[in-house]
């Protein structure tokens, strides 16, 4: 594509208009301040209007709770420590940071990149980064605190833009959530809701946990694909126009030669941590292992391992890390160990303080039920139109990616939402395990342009490492074309899969019609 044709785009205009209208915003954490001012003031108009809605839940009606009477006004004071030391994102990016600083700043890092771009194409980076992102679903949220930092650090010692890589990374782990072909705990946790939903209409349904594990492994073509192609035309060209990288970057690896010293190095602390994930394997392999859950089940959120996977990070980079700090010479003593966690937090001040105040917004947010309360009527809105089973599944995958701006948990959603979808389109034909697939992808594709997402800010922290001007604006634009093109392309993509009739997933138990 022409350079200054996509310049003088309109894409290109409409992009650069929004991060220069969001970056005017306050700073990020000053900006969940005034949201949890407005959140309060809102739920104190809406808390007196009965909306009519029954929150599915608890069978009973469902209220805006007013957040600015003296009961919850007291209950917010005593709260807030607990609130902030119990945000979910806190804990888990603290201490794998911890980990990946000692694998860092003692070169271990830096030193796998080098032999990475030894034999990876500059060319091929972007859809290795984007697989390797979707792949991270597995383990949780570790690809937020592993492989989006880890994008950006890949692309700059490849010479390339790293708020590039930062948005590819971005786009597979976040925006492309649902796509994996390796199962993860939220497929159980999805099946379980709409296994519910459905028993509505047929008590006797059954419903596989893996009943969308077909599609959502093919979907990671597709992401894949946008990814590459958004990447390396219309992103990265546009960061190079109107991001430039800042200079002073010494901590940011670089591609000189690895000395003798290093490779021995290198070639012992990889050897320690396949050895430590090896010994991982065969603890968990056995039926009856401690790190399985009471059913035996391996990927479901109950289960110790999938507990246990950050402080498994923790220890995967930060034990080679220090063979390979002391074994290179980085490391003289124990408080060369102790400086690089030190520096690795230091990093983090400003997440802690953006953190404290989006941990309080989300929490009133959610107490209100004003997000709670946009769903079910969006839902009830949609279950009016009374419209074709094809126009309702897109309704549903536009609405899902909606009500995502406001209520961040997947779980959450579906729990309000299952419940009027899954029967009113079970009676249309159309099977759970379709509704369900279309909730995926809405709920997806919007992750990654919301503030709402608790990981929203540590990314923007990710992108002010290499460009400190970088702010809300700026990296909304840059995933909104990531957005945009995952909620056509893949939306246009279910429809063609459930046209051609290939399985969603493993097989599930219907007792009706189902298309």
């Amino acid at each position: 594509m022409n350079d200054n044709l996509q310049k003088n785009s309109l894409l290109d205009r409409f992009l650069n208009a929004i991060e220069k209208a969001g970056n005017k915003l306050p700073d990020p954490a000053i900006l969940f301040l005034f949201l949890l001012l407005f959140t309060w003031l809102l739920s104190a108009l809406l808390a007196p209007v009965d909306f009519g809605e029954l929150d599915p839940r608890t069978g009973e009606k469902l209220f805006v709770q007013n957040l600015l009477t003296g009961e919850k006004m007291a209950d917010f004071l005593s709260r807030m420590i607990t609130v902030f030391i119990s945000f979910p994102p806190l804990g888990v990016v603290l201490l794998a940071m911890l980990g990946v600083g000692v694998a860092e700043y003692s070169g271990f890092i830096p030193a796998g990149l080098k032999y990475l771009l030894g034999f990876t194409p500059k060319s091929l980076l972007t859809p290795i980064l984007v697989l390797v992102a979707i792949v991270s679903h597995t383990a949780a949220d570790a690809g937020y605190v592993l492989v989006i930092p880890l994008g950006g650090v890949i692309f700059y010692a490849a010479g390339r833009h790293p708020l590039a890589g930062i948005a590819a990374t971005f786009a597979g782990v976040s925006g492309g959530f649902s796509a994996n072909f390796i199962p993860s705990a939220i497929d159980p946790l999805l099946q379980g809701f709409t296994q519910s939903a459905a028993r509505i209409i047929d008590p006797n349904i059954s419903l596989n946990p893996l009943n969308n594990i077909f599609f959502t492994g093919l979907s990671s073509v597709v992401v894949i694909g946008v990814g590459w192609y958004l990447t390396d035309r219309i992103i990265e060209p546009r960061l190079n126009r109107n991001n430039p990288v800042d200079q002073d970057l010494s901590d940011v690896p670089t591609m000189e030669p690895l000395q003798t010293k290093e490779r021995k190095a290198f070639k012992m602390a990889s050897l320690v941590m396949l050895l430590g994930l090896a010994g991982l394997f065969f603890w968990a392999y056995p039926d009856g292992s401690s790190l399985r859950d009471v059913s035996g089940e391996i990927t479901s959120i109950s289960a110790p391992l999938m507990q246990s996977i950050v402080p498994l990070i923790f220890l995967v980079f930060w034990v080679p890390g220090i063979i390979f700090g002391f074994m290179s010479g980085n490391y003289k003593n124990s408080k060369d160990v102790v400086a690089s966690m030190s520096k690795a937090m230091g990093g983090m001040a400003n997440y802690i303080v953006m953190a404290f105040f989006c941990a309080l917004f989300i929490d009133a947010f959610t107490q209100s039920n004003i997000g709670s309360m946009t769903a079910l009527k969006g839902a009830s809105f949609l279950q009016s139109l009374q419209l074709p089973p094809q126009v309702t599944v897109v309704g549903i995958v536009f609405l899902s990616a909606f009500v995502n701006l406001l209520v961040g948990s997947a779980s959450a959603k579906w729990a309000l939402i299952s419940p009027i979808f899954v029967p009113m389109l079970m009676q249309l034909g159309i099977s759970p395990d379709l509704t369900q697939a279309a909730y995926r992808v809405g709920d997806s594709v919007s992750n990654i342009i919301t503030p709402l997402l608790p990981y929203f800010p540590l990314v923007v922290i990710f992108c002010q490492r290499y460009v400190k001007k970088t702010g809300i604006g700026t990296l909304v634009s840059l995933m909104l074309p990531y957005s945009l093109y995952l909620l056509l392309i893949w939306t246009v993509f279910l429809l063609i899969y459930w046209a051609l009739g290939i399985p969603l997933g493993l097989q599930s138990t219907y007792t009706y019609p189902a298309i």
